[in-house]
């Protein structure tokens, strides 16, 4: 069991991570071109880790990471693209840059009709099937060296029971193709349901590997992620702005996870402002019948990818 701690939601990354030297780790950020992974490549490379910070282009990850203090290498990684996910796991390993932490921080949200990529839904192949595509194929590496961590960016979405968040079922299989009606809120929750399901089957394959998997909710947090919002959502957001939390609390929580001593060992859970949650009521978060499912789908998705 992870320890409880005093974290607050306005601790920031920088306060979750004081002290701490990360020299010799090596930390592989997705999305760390903004918002909170930008900024948790920022605070890693400043606590001393070589970080792999990834974006959908060279370019943008690049101009990103530009004044950031420490050692940062730039790759891309399109996680809608198998192609991209497996070169960038492909030059990874082969340049001899095995992570020692991995943390699945890209997402997207879409505001408007369904996308499919290659058949499946747009939101699920971003925030769920390229990270697992990704991982997988990091992970042989990652057990030859014998040490790691995986950090998995979910939501609240991903156990809330309301028309916002995930499909009632949980994982809608007979949905991932658009073959039903589209919810754009709940296709998101979905996909943030996935992250943890697989976070949990994850951490049950690495048991007794010194590897362990956690997800996490990172709070409501002002980033771009509505950029694409009808203009009515985009307000809305404007007006809760001080409501919500900065880049730098929301970024405090996978911070923790991926480098808090106080968490070795610790895996298979679940967090929120840097403590695991614990729920009273019904939800999927550790459903093992469920992940084990999501596991088979998404090996037959990605197929020879992985």
């Amino acid at each position: 069991m992870a320890p409880l701690n005093q974290y607050t939601k306005e601790s920031t990354a920088e306060d979750v991570s004081e002290g701490l030297d990360l020299g010799g780790q090596i930390a592989l950020v997705t999305g760390g071109t903004a918002g909170i992974g930008l900024e948790t490549v920022r605070v890693l490379a400043l606590r001393g880790a070589h970080v792999l910070a990834t974006g959908r282009s060279l370019a943008k990850v690049e101009q990103a990471c530009q004044g950031i203090a420490g050692k940062v290498t730039p790759l891309a990684l399109e996680l809608t693209d198998l192609d991209s996910v497996n070169r960038c796991a492909a030059r990874v390993v082969e340049q001899g840059l095995t992570p020692t932490i991995v943390i699945c921080n890209a997402g997207m949200m879409n505001f408007g009709e369904l996308e499919l990529v290659a058949g499946i839904e747009k939101q699920f192949f971003a925030n769920f099937l390229g990270h697992f595509v990704l991982v997988n194929n990091l992970l042989p590496a990652m057990l030859a060296q014998g040490v790691g961590r995986f950090v998995h960016v979910s939501s609240d979405t991903a156990y809330k029971d309301s028309p916002k968040s995930r499909p009632r079922e949980g994982i809608d299989f007979d949905n991932l193709r658009g073959e039903g009606l589209y919810d754009g809120g709940q296709a998101y929750g979905r996909s943030k349901l996935a992250n943890a399901l697989f976070s949990f089957a994850l951490a049950r394959r690495l048991k007794g590997t010194g590897l362990t998997s956690n997800a996490l909710h990172p709070g409501s947090v002002l980033t771009n992620i509505s950029h694409s919002a009808p203009a009515e959502i985009r307000q809305q957001i404007a007006e809760w702005a001080h409501r919500l939390r900065t880049v730098e609390q929301g970024a405090a929580t996978q911070v923790y996870l991926a480098t808090s001593p106080d968490l070795n060992g610790v895996s298979g859970r679940f967090f929120e402002v840097c403590n695991p949650v614990n729920l009273s009521f019904p939800h999927f978060l550790y459903d093992p019948a469920l992940a084990e499912k999501l596991w088979c789908v998404a090996e037959e998705m990605a197929g020879e990818y992985l």
